[in-house]
């Protein structure tokens, strides 16, 4: 029996027009091949202030445009609308930690980064925009020592100091946007990292054993709990297990922090961009 298999429809959302080339005095007298539109222009961020056309979309305007909605649509929800990151790294900074430059930049937008979130694309990047940096209010030095009085480090290392319930903040300007910290800080509940689980153990006799699951499998489960102290319990050994998905055991700094201390507490946030 013949099997008919459907073509994929991926590309069904992007027309596709030929675009004439514009070609280097070394490629005049080789045949031209016809560049597509299925070679979008991604809008991806950098440093300069303003959008940059190179020579071989100079005036497509409307590549410009379509490379800014496929960025919104395919990249967006991650790195942010603007490129200012989200769950995703914060892209509207001067200097990217694993893109150093274009080439490195495309490398990861076709392959992703294993062990990451970022996954490749069927994108076929031929030229990259770039849009101003993120500007932060607040003082950093001012950021610095807010944090220090605080009780950061209970959950949270940093320079190799603190607890580990939480994420570690080293680097935490170059993997997130300001408006991401100020959100986490304000709401923890509305930034929860994925992967990460709230768990309540009930014991046999009665005990409740709060704390940030580590490992789990049929059988059994390992968790920190908040003192930092890393236990195991079997599953059949427990009254009961409750899996508390989007909830942050962190208190909101809403309350605690004024509007300048939190602009303070971002820009030093902002500004740990950890090693290279």
């Amino acid at each position: 029996m013949a099997t008919t298999i459907a073509k994929s429809p991926i590309r069904s959302h992007f027309p596709v027009e030929p675009v004439a080339p514009t070609l280097s005095p070394s490629t005049t007298d080789a045949p031209m091949k016809p560049l597509f539109l299925s070679h979008w222009l991604l809008l991806l961020a950098f440093s300069l202030p303003v959008f940059y056309l190179p020579g071989t979309v100079a005036g497509q305007v409307a590549d410009l445009e379509q490379g800014r909605q496929l960025f919104e649509s395919q990249c967006g929800s991650c790195h942010g609308p603007l490129g200012n990151g989200g769950k995703g790294a914060n892209l509207a900074q001067p200097q990217l930690q694993r893109a150093t430059n274009d080439q490195a930049l495309q490398n990861i937008i076709r392959r992703g980064i294993s062990g990451t979130e970022m996954p490749g694309s069927f994108l076929t990047p031929v030229q990259l925009g770039r849009v101003a940096p993120e500007q932060i209010p607040g003082s950093a030095g001012s950021g610095e020592a807010l944090y220090a009085s605080l009780d950061c480090v209970v959950c949270h290392t940093l320079g190799g100091e603190g607890g580990i319930l939480g994420p570690r903040l080293d680097g935490i300007g170059a993997t997130r946007s300001a408006a991401h910290i100020r959100e986490s800080l304000m709401e923890p509940s509305a930034s929860v990292p994925n992967g990460f689980l709230l768990l309540l153990a009930v014991t046999e006799d009665g005990r409740s054993v709060p704390g940030v699951r580590i490992n789990e499998d049929a059988f059994s489960v390992q968790l920190r709990d908040f003192s930092n102290n890393l236990l195991s319990f079997w599953k059949d050994e427990l009254q009961s297990l409750e899996k508390q998905w989007g909830i942050s055991p962190m208190l909101s700094y809403e309350e605690r922090l004024t509007r300048e201390q939190t602009d303070d507490l971002v820009a030093y946030l902002v500004s740990l961009k950890g090693g290279s």
